[in-house]
């Protein structure tokens, strides 16, 4: 999310840009590389030493904006400075025992989120509305697409271990249907709308955290209930169905608070939070798979018929 504001703002795309740019590419592939020894044997090293790796090249970029920035120059300055020293706080993360570890890690991301804050406050740095939200809009079209890949891998894994195909047409039928109405729902209003002031943006950006993680973890969900409906998890129903409805419901939950809400009449305002909770509670139903697919594509239908008030009254 840094990059992406740094970038509609100090983009120079020259040489230099682009190997600073690469170079925090593969300090995101490292990351990557370490999450499994860090979930599985407590093991943060690469994880922490990659993000380093990575930040600390996004200081170098911070530094030669300075240079040009004007009246944001004082903020580019904090900006170097201030992950330059949570930077050196995840390094020395590492020397603590584990018992101790999880309260620096959420002191550490709590530092690493009041960075821009303090930064912003002491001089704006420019930002446009349009780049920052396609950006956005880009990557939520990624995560959607993963997830959809994902599970339609285990859904075919699936035809191989058994002979009842009702239910995996069934979750086949839901998967697609819920993939393609978030990605409806996402875009239906204008989001350069959501970033017009610097308490906004922050909610905005922060906010996406949850809506790419809900993006990403319904995937997830939909492997959990495949485990179950093959006999590989002994897990019961209604946990099994509540792994993929949450995600939904929260994606859904984010996106009108984020920016449907503000753009949106009270038809659409109160169809939309009412569909992320009947989403919730879902599972407790005796269809859960038909009925989390009617509520989604009767919400993009209301969201067909009604307008944004911006493209209402233009």
């Amino acid at each position: 999310m840094n990059f992406t504001w740094f970038a509609t703002s100090f983009d120079t795309d020259d040489w230099l840009y682009r190997v600073l740019t690469i170079v925090q590419m593969g300090g995101v592939l490292v990351l990557a590389s370490g999450i499994k020894p860090a979930f599985e044997d407590h093991d943060y090293s690469v994880l922490i030493l990659a993000y380093v790796v990575m930040r600390l090249a996004l200081v170098a970029q911070w530094l030669r904006a300075s240079r040009s920035a004007g009246k944001a120059r004082r903020a580019t300055l904090i900006y170097a400075g201030g992950i330059t020293g949570v930077q050196l706080l995840w390094l020395a993360s590492l020397l603590l025992p584990e018992s101790t570890f999880f309260i620096a890690l959420v002191a550490l991301v709590g530092a690493e989120l009041a960075v821009p804050i303090v930064a912003e406050r002491t001089g704006s740095t420019p930002w446009h509305p349009h780049h920052i939200t396609e950006r956005y809009g880009l990557f939520t079209l990624i995560l959607l697409g993963e997830s959809l890949l994902a599970s339609a891998n285990a859904i075919i894994e699936a035809l191989h271990e058994t002979d009842h195909l009702t239910p995996l047409i069934g979750v086949s039928a839901l998967t697609l249907v819920s993939t393609a109405a978030l990605w409806w729902i996402y875009f239906w209003p204008p989001h350069h709308h959501a970033i017009s002031s610097f308490s906004r943006s922050l909610a905005y950006g922060y906010g996406h955290f949850f809506i790419f993680a809900a993006a990403g973890a319904f995937s997830a969900g939909i492997e959990v209930e495949i485990d179950v409906l093959t006999g590989h998890s002994d897990l019961h129903q209604p946990w099994a169905s509540l792994s993929y409805t949450i995600p939904l419901a929260v994606f859904v939950l984010g996106i009108w608070a984020l920016a449907i809400r503000p753009r949106a009449d009270r038809v659409v305002n109160t169809v939309l939070p009412l569909a992320g909770l009947l989403i919730l509670i879902d599972p407790l139903t005796p269809v859960p798979f038909a009925l989390t697919a009617v509520i989604l594509a009767g919400t993009v239908a209301v969201l067909v018929w009604r307008q944004p008030i911006d493209t209402a009254t233009a």
